[in-house]
């Protein structure tokens, strides 16, 4: 099978499509034949061991996995002799790493579920990872409803499914973000939309419960003025020389604004929550751009300029 692969850390150029053995399903597991998938920031970061400390489980000096992704919408293709959720045919969507493949073996009880039939096979390959992402880093601090929350980086993958979770949740959503997004974040709910190179949305005046930072751009230190007693600055990175951590640890003991760094957890309960906020209408991919997976070097260039607007799609 054809598939994404590189067997070193560095640069997109370390990618390349290739032919690999065809993945074969255990008992618990189906194998699903890959329609589209995606580039992620993750999957960058991952690549370019721009994380390095991940590489205590990623491989210290070269990829233990060396197929590329996480994001997958295909269809069923075999299942195993104890799988009963799925059949053969099934239009399914999840994350399973690996996932750049014509091919992945995913656990019956992985982050696998049945496609919504409203989304095509790329729009449900640009939605697992960035959705549950904000669902379960906003989790924690709800209940959301009649709370005001800024969300930084709101075109983004992570923040454009923030926007619509936290209104979703019954919040006063305010979105900064660069111009050219101004609409589509207003069309996915927002109440407020603030264009961050006219604006400084930490001098308007404004104060709020919860500055959600889905890109990990800004800083404690910048958004402390927006916030209002007992609330909250959630980041989705780790920050510049990665600082939050400590940052995290001084606002437990020290003040009423609190500083927390949101940890993505992969469920399949919550992918199955996200399936029904989908068949209902009330959340929607965001696809910026779709390239088939031979030109997976030029998509990762893309992502990796932070220019994009919701999420990156490959074509199998």
């Amino acid at each position: 099978m054809r598939a994404v692969v590189h067997e070193r850390y560095g640069p997109p150029e370390v990618l390349r499509v290739t032919e690999v053995p065809r993945a074969t399903p255990q008992a618990d597991e189906v194998l699903v034949r890959v329609r589209a998938s995606s580039v992620t920031r993750s999957d960058c970061g991952l690549r370019s061991s721009e994380y390095f400390f991940a590489r205590m489980f990623t491989g210290l000096l070269r990829p233990k996995r060396t197929i590329a992704g996480m994001e997958f919408a295909g269809v069923v293709e075999e299942v195993g002799m104890a799988v009963t959720e799925f059949s053969v045919g099934d239009e399914v969507f999840g994350i399973k790493s690996g996932a750049n493949a014509e091919y992945v073996c995913v656990p019956e009880g992985g982050v696998i579920a049945k496609k919504p039939e409203r989304l095509t096979f790329e729009e449900a390959a640009g939605i697992a990872d960035g959705a549950l992402s904000a669902l379960t880093m906003l989790r924690p601090l709800e209940p959301l409803r009649g709370r005001d929350v800024v969300v930084y980086g709101a075109s983004g993958s992570i923040g454009s499914a923030a926007v619509q979770i936290a209104k979703i949740g019954g919040a006063r959503v305010t979105a900064v973000c660069d111009p050219k997004n101004v609409e589509l974040l207003l069309s996915l709910g927002a109440d407020e939309v603030v264009d961050r190179l006219r604006e400084d949305w930490t001098r308007r005046g404004e104060t709020y419960d919860l500055v959600f930072d889905a890109v990990g751009k800004s800083s404690f230190r910048m958004a402390r003025r927006t916030l209002r007693q007992g609330a909250t600055y959630l980041s989705a990175d780790l920050g510049y020389l990665w600082h939050l951590p400590l940052v995290v640890l001084a606002t437990r003991w020290i003040g009423s604004r609190k500083a927390k760094l949101g940890i993505a957890r992969y469920r399949k309960d919550d992918l199955l929550i996200l399936t029904d906020l989908i068949d209902g209408g009330r959340y929607v991919p965001v696809i910026d751009r779709t390239y088939p997976v031979e030109d997976v070097v030029e998509a990762t260039r893309y992502v990796e300029t932070g220019e994009k607007t919701g999420n990156v799609v490959l074509t199998l």
